[in-house]
């Protein structure tokens, strides 16, 4: 997405007037202007080493000409609205003004007629970045994954990569594991493969093979990997683009005028479903709608303005069970070996939202039966 698409969040959170100058520059050359940060100490290796019925929505008839409804539910306006204004005829304009607000301040568009086409365009693209089911072919499993997605979490920190790029890291490791044959021995491999390739299509500066392969501790040759390469590409018939949640997620806060915290709360929520195998299956709005709203309620934040609360993104059912998956992967976030996000948002620059206090009992927020704190 060179031009349409969410290269960087780090305009929307930067609230500090030095900056100034830097939000004048590309995004995409903005987003990899930083060096590699100095933080290769022990972490990195060869990961091998480590391996040992839902009720539908109801859709407004203003969408039900276009592929939108399909994604997209229905709308609930204040009574004091809807007495004078019919919301029929409010909430498409109200909708698409925000659209095209969110996406100016955003910095991803230069002509806001074309904010409600990009919205449109990527509802109805997601859908084809799901999997129908979260099982792993033989001999993976989910936690030997989710270690390899892990260890990618410390790596793409360290290349100072965009957010983007780690959506579509896994991404394609997900895909990439469901279609190719690989031994578990050259897992790693793959995955930095999939680092590469996400790199190629969202970075404006990618690392050189060598560097990748010091990463790896030279367990692989350059060979090797370009080897790889072109493996996952031909399994994938280069199809590389994807609606990351990410980009739902920007659109949504602005949208419904969320906090800095807040924002940082819902993303740090949002990168934990890299590493839950089960949210594979979900569409990419229904994951950036379901981290928002348990955001919100770990802060104890006011409720949404009531444009963001009326877009109802899939059904009550799916949102319960991905708040439940996300909440039951921040209580134990801090424990085990997959640990990377948290400490990735426990800085003050990411105003240390993964040591928030009410996220060890966040599953007893939600209140659903059978789930306790």
């Amino acid at each position: 997405m060179a031009h349409t698409g969410f290269c960087d969040s780090r305009t929307l959170l930067d609230r500090d007037p030095t900056a100034e100058d830097m939000t004048l520059l590309p995004l995409r050359t903005w987003a990899s202007a930083c060096p590699p940060k100095e933080r290769w100490g022990n972490c990195f290796g060869p990961v091998e080493t480590f391996l040992t019925a839902e009720k539908h929505c109801t859709w407004v008839d203003w969408l039900s000409n276009g592929p939108v409804h399909q994604h997209l539910a229905g709308f609930t306006v204040p009574s004091a609205i809807t007495s004078s204004v019919s919301s029929h005829m409010l909430m498409p304009g109200l909708l698409k003004h925000e659209l095209e607000v969110a996406m100016v301040s955003l910095g991803v568009i230069h002509d806001r007629t074309y904010a409600w086409d990009i919205f449109k365009d990527m509802l109805w693209t997601q859908r084809q970045h799901t999997f129908p089911s979260a099982e792993l072919p033989k001999p993976y499993s989910g936690k030997m994954l989710a270690i390899l997605i892990d260890w990618l979490i410390q790596v793409h920190a360290v290349l100072d990569f965009a957010e983007e790029t780690l959506h579509l890291t896994v991404f394609l490791l997900n895909r990439a594991v469901r279609l190719l044959k690989v031994p578990v021995c050259s897992l790693q491999l793959l995955g930095v493969v999939c680092l590469f390739l996400a790199s190629k299509k969202e970075e404006c500066l990618i690392p050189e093979v060598s560097e990748l392969c010091h990463l790896m501790e030279n367990a692989y040759t350059k060979g090797q990997l370009l080897k790889m390469e072109r493996k996952v590409l031909c399994i994938l018939k280069f199809e590389l683009s994807y609606t990351s949640p990410h980009h739902f997620l920007l659109l949504l806060t602005t949208i419904a005028r969320c906090s800095v915290k807040m924002v940082w709360m819902a993303r740090y929520l949002l990168e934990l479903t890299l590493i839950e195998g089960e949210c594979v299956v979900y569409q990419p709005v229904h994951l950036a709608g379901a981290a928002i709203q348990l955001a919100r309620c770990v802060l104890q934040e006011p409720p949404l303005t009531y444009i963001g609360n009326s877009i109802f993104l899939g059904s009550e059912a799916s949102l319960l069970a991905i708040m439940k998956t996300l909440a039951l992967a921040a209580a134990r976030a801090p424990m085990g070996n997959t640990h990377a996000t948290f400490l990735k948002y426990a800085s003050e620059e990411t105003m240390c939202v993964s040591k928030h206090p009410a996220l060890i009992c966040a599953v007893g927020l939600l209140k659903l039966p059978g789930m306790q704190s």
